[in-house]
């Protein structure tokens, strides 16, 4: 068999067996996919009418699902990269790993395999939670076939990015716990973007964190190819942020996983 055809074939063994361990162990999926969907229903239901009011949209809750929805949608791609961290984690701290460097497969299968099947689980749960926020109210009238495409391409995009940062993360982890701990700021960082407030409505102080990191940029992109409005510079920002992450995790990744274990 060719070198391409092995990668291929290890490659595919590794995503099922990946898959096959999140349909076996489903409950820290439900836990990082029930997060967002709380999320979503606390600044709806709760918070809908004074954040709008606030916004100068007026009391208008239908007006802040519009807005609040995209942050929500990466959000829970951050959170989904969670589990990838701990799963990569707990691979190499039961010497799996190590077992895998020494069979007859393509190295970089273990790690193909493993962003493969996040992205598969991030996009299945950025559809579950849209779907939610469809129940409630959302609604993406202005929005093209074309821009509905270019979101759920952007949201792939994200995810890879966020996938290959979470693989890095797990792999320098000692243990799950710490792997959970490192993936933090992908939780953390939507929360203080421009996923619930506008950038300018921030104080001056604390606007520049809010609006140069990577969330800011692709939420901003995201809210306008579903509702249909103008994305501005935030596009080629947002795509720049997720090749520059990708690359930045798939050169950390292979280098962690090419050296010789302790």
């Amino acid at each position: 068999m060719s070198s391409l055809s092995l990668a291929v074939r290890d490659s595919s063994t590794m995503l099922r067996r990946n898959l096959l361990h999140a349909r076996r162990y489903p409950s820290l999926t439900l836990n990082l996919l029930l997060t967002p969907i709380m999320m979503l229903l606390l600044f709806v239901y709760v918070f809908g009418d004074v954040m709008s009011a606030g916004m100068g949209g007026g009391a208008d809750r239908s007006a802040y699902i519009a807005y609040v929805v995209p942050g929500i949608l990466m959000m829970t791609i951050g959170g989904s990269v969670v589990g990838t961290a701990v799963s990569v984690s707990n691979d190499m701290t039961e010497g799996i790993i190590a077992r895998f460097r020494t069979m007859a497969i393509h190295r970089g299968s273990v790690l193909v395999g493993h962003v493969v099947g996040s992205v598969i689980q991030s996009v299945a749960s950025v559809v579950l939670v849209g779907l939610v926020a469809l129940a409630i109210g959302f609604r993406s009238t202005g929005a093209t076939a074309l821009e509905w495409l270019a979101a759920f391409g952007l949201m792939a995009l994200v995810a890879l990015a966020l996938t290959w940062i979470a693989v890095g993360m797990g792999m320098v982890s000692p243990n799950v716990e710490a792997a959970s701990n490192n993936a933090l700021p992908l939780i953390v960082l939507p929360l203080i973007s421009s996923a619930f407030v506008p950038v300018d409505a921030m104080p001056g102080w604390f606007r520049p964190i809010a609006e140069y990191q990577p969330f800011t940029p692709a939420i901003e992109t995201l809210r306008g190819l579903l509702l249909g409005t103008g994305i501005g510079h935030n596009g080629w920002l947002a795509v720049a942020w997720c090749l520059a992450l990708t690359a930045l995790g798939y050169f950390w990744s292979k280098a962690v996983f090419a050296r010789d274990p302790k």
